[in-house]
C-alpha cells in the first residue's frame, strides 16, 4: 500500500491539498499555491495531485474559491451585526456600509487570501457581475443582494440600480488594494480607518445620486 492511499481515502487528498493550499496563500498570497509545494506540506508526493488538479491553474482555482467564501464571510458577519433598532431606510444603507468596510478590512488583515480572492475568476462584464464556475461569487453575490434592499428599502431609486455594485467594487476594491500595496500601508491604522470610512461614504453617496433618501413616490 502506498503512503498516499494510506494517508488519504476517496476525496480527502483532494480537500487535503485545497487546505493546505489556502494556509500557504495567507501568508504568501496566490505565489505560494504551488502543487510541489502543497503536496510537500499534505506529505504526498507531486504526481498525487494530478489525480485531483490538472495543474496549478486548477488548483488556485479552488484555492481562491475558499478565498472568496471567507471574504463573504466576514461581510456576512459584518452585515449581521447591524443594529437591529435602525428604521428600516437607514439599516439598508449602513448594511452597504458595513460591506464596504469589510471588505477593507478583510483585504487588511488578510493580505494574502484578498490578493488570491480575485486572482482568477471568469468575468462577463456585459451582464455586471463577477463569477468562478458559472457561479457568481460570494462576496459580489452579497453587494448586489445589499443594493437590491436598498431598492426595496427606498433608498436607491430603481434607474441607478443596473450595474451600481461595479461602482461600489470599483472604489472599494481600488482604495483596499493600496491600502494593502500602496502608500497608504504607510499610514498610522487610525488614519487607514478615517480614509477607508470617507472612501466607503463616498461610494454610497456617489451610487445614490444624492446623500438624502429619495422621497416615496
Amino acid at each position: 500500500m502506498s503512503e498516499d492511499t494510506r494517508a488519504y481515502h476517496h476525496g480527502d487528498l483532494r480537500h487535503a491539498l485545497i487546505a493546505e493550499g489556502l494556509d500557504r496563500a495567507r501568508t504568501g498570497g496566490p505565489a505560494a499555491v504551488t502543487l510541489r509545494e502543497v503536496t510537500r506540506a499534505a506529505g504526498v508526493s507531486p504526481n498525487a495531485a494530478y489525480r485531483h488538479f490538472s495543474d496549478r491553474d486548477d488548483l488556485v482555482h479552488a484555492v481562491a474559491n475558499l478565498a472568496q467564501r471567507a471574504l463573504a464571510q466576514a461581510i456576512a458577519e459584518r452585515v449581521a451585526a447591524t443594529p437591529a433598532d435602525l428604521a428600516p431606510t437607514d439599516a439598508s444603507i449602513e448594511r452597504l456600509r458595513r460591506v464596504g468596510l469589510a471588505y477593507i478590512d478583510f483585504a487588511r488583515a488578510e493580505r494574502g487570501w484578498f490578493e488570491l480572492a480575485f486572482f482568477t475568476q471568469d468575468t462577463d462584464a456585459t451582464s455586471g457581475i463577477v463569477t468562478l464556475d458559472d457561479e457568481i461569487v460570494a462576496p459580489f453575490k452579497l453587494l448586489m443582494d445589499t443594493l437590491d434592499e436598498m431598492v426595496e428599502a427606498g433608498t436607491l431609486a430603481p434607474d441607478r440600480r443596473p450595474l451600481a455594485e461595479w461602482a461600489c467594487w470599483s472604489a472599494v476594491h481600488g482604495f483596499a488594494d493600496i491600502a494593502v500595496h500602496g502608500p497608504v500601508r504607510l499610514q498610522p491604522e487610525p488614519v487607514i480607518d478615517a480614509l477607508a470610512a470617507s472612501v466607503v461614504e463616498a461610494a454610497i453617496t456617489g451610487v445614490r445620486g444624492t446623500a438624502e433618501a429619495p422621497v416615496p413616490a
